[in-house]
């Protein structure tokens, strides 16, 4: 079975799709050959496509600097489907997957110290998911009789949940002042 699935060329960057369980062998090829050199790993992402069922892509930015090119690896995974960790190849990969771990929930197995690094540690959730929800499911405010930080689920009004997505301007019925001048004039 081959361990790239894809290959392309976007804005003169080599993007290949990889299989996931076959992560750390394309990388260490592409790290290792003679004719590669990627020996710099730039960035570890995450990208949600909540639609489709691998609703996560996993993206590694490498970087030649022998050859001066860039390459960009994706991977997909769900929410459930853990992602090889890279960290014994790039030591750099840590505290990216923990990020990706923290943001989006992507779960990478043998990381060293998966844990949250971005939000608090009784943060509830991944803030970069899109199902997530924009208001958060808890605030947090500084209670002085305490002398604590204090979390308490989000309170908002019904006021603030329906919106009605018209302009101002369209959704006047009345007529404004200086209207009538207007009307007389067409």
């Amino acid at each position: 079975m081959q361990e790239v699935t894809e290959t392309e060329i976007k804005n003169g960057e080599l993007i290949l799709h990889a299989r996931r369980d076959a992560i750390i062998k394309v990388l260490k090829f592409l790290r290792d050959d003679a004719n590669c050199q990627f020996k710099f790993l730039m960035d570890v992402c995450g990208v949600d496509y909540p639609e489709r069922e691998e609703r996560f892509d996993v993206v590694y930015n490498l970087l030649s600097t022998s050859h001066n090119l860039r390459a960009r690896i994706k991977i997909t995974t769900d929410e459930d489907t853990p992602v090889p960790s890279v960290t014994s190849l790039f030591s750099a990969a840590g505290w990216f997957e923990r990020e990706a771990w923290d943001l989006y929930g992507i779960y990478f197995d043998g990381h060293p110290d998966l844990r949250r690094i971005m939000t608090d540690y009784g943060f509830e959730g991944h803030p970069l998911r899109k199902d997530f929800p924009l208001t958060g499911y808890v605030e947090l405010r500084y209670d002085d009789e305490q002398k604590r930080v204090v979390y308490e689920p989000v309170k908002l009004t019904q006021d603030f949940r329906n919106f009605d997505f018209l302009s101002p301007w369209e959704g006047i019925q009345g007529v404004l002042p200086g209207d009538e001048k207007a009307e007389g004039n067409a």
